[in-house]
């Protein structure tokens, strides 16, 4: 199965490449010629691989096709000085252009990712929730091209950037200097880890054979949530860290909701559950970002 993977440079989508070429699929790259590689440096030999900003959208589907799967994970977060244009064009006017040029050269189906986050949070959200608007209506229009939502949860895991709650309060504690101002805490959140995000993908990739439903909708997370309090007093605990957390030092986000949760019967229905607990996840991004700073001081 060809599978065009867009973000494929990112963190969640390097990992679904590695983890899908060696489940037999055939991840085809979509990147920019700007994109840091240093997460997929290895296989980019053995892949066939697009920088969009060089191409039109129709050559890797002219020259890889037929391409039967579009998984699309790249975003933009709008976590810099980007402008709300700029999130326009990443997050709706990119992937509606992709989903159309998908579905001239037959491509059977686009999985979306797609956040929990309401609406209302900030441009980010706003600019996810609209494309998912547009790709059911698009799917909804013309009998070709399924297409399958995930929503997914907070993923956390080795190695990823700093704006990560998880990794962010990991390296905070380890290097237990200054104190950790942080919201009131009391929004509770699902945390998924990194491998069963993408075993869940394999799953869902695995069922298409198995399913004539064109449209579907997948929550994607651990189906538990936790306070975001207990979270950091947990990640002080399993450091060794003593280094203050300054609940209600920060002002929370308007309209964030007090909880989000995944419902799991989609994925249930897959065989598919979370294997790595929210403890042992914790404990591999202290093992590698501890590692990362031996290394440093090395």
């Amino acid at each position: 199965m060809k599978i065009l993977v867009t973000g494929a440079t990112g963190y969640l989508g390097s990992h679904l490449v590695r983890h899908l070429m060696y489940a037999g699929f055939q991840p085809i790259l979509l990147k920019r010629s700007t994109s840091d590689v240093a997460r997929i440096r290895d296989l980019l030999p053995e892949l066939p691989s697009y920088d969009i900003d060089r191409c039109s959208l129709e050559q890797p589907f002219r020259e890889q096709g037929p391409v039967s799967t579009v998984l699309h994970t790249a975003t933009l977060y709008g976590r810099g000085r980007e402008t709300i244009s700029d999130l326009w064009r990443a997050n709706v006017v990119f992937p509606v252009q992709l989903l159309e040029t998908a579905a001239r050269h037959g491509t059977d189906i686009f999985i979306n990712t797609d956040t929990t986050l309401p609406k209302d949070v900030n441009g980010y959200a706003l600019t996810k929730h609209q494309f998912a608007e547009w790709g059911k209506y698009y799917a909804s229009q013309q009998q070709t091209l399924g297409w399958l939502n995930v929503r997914l949860e907070y993923m956390y895991g080795p190695g990823m950037p700093a704006h990560n709650l998880i990794t962010g309060l990991v390296r905070k504690c380890l290097a237990g200097r200054d104190a950790i101002p942080m919201t009131t805490g009391e929004q509770r959140r699902d945390f998924i880890y990194i491998e069963d995000v993408v075993t869940a993908y394999e799953a869902i990739l695995r069922s298409l054979a198995k399913t004539k439903d064109r449209q579907l909708d997948y929550d994607l997370g651990s189906g538990e949530a936790i306070a975001i309090r207990e979270l950091a007093c947990l990640v002080r605990d399993l450091t060794g860290s003593s280094v203050p957390l300054q609940f209600g030092a920060l002002p929370s986000r308007p309209y964030e909701p007090l909880e989000t949760k995944a419902d799991l019967t989609s994925m249930g229905k897959l065989r598919w559950r979370p294997r790595k607990g929210l403890r042992d996840g914790i404990l591999e991004v202290i093992a590698y970002d501890g590692g990362q700073k031996d290394n440093a001081i090395l």
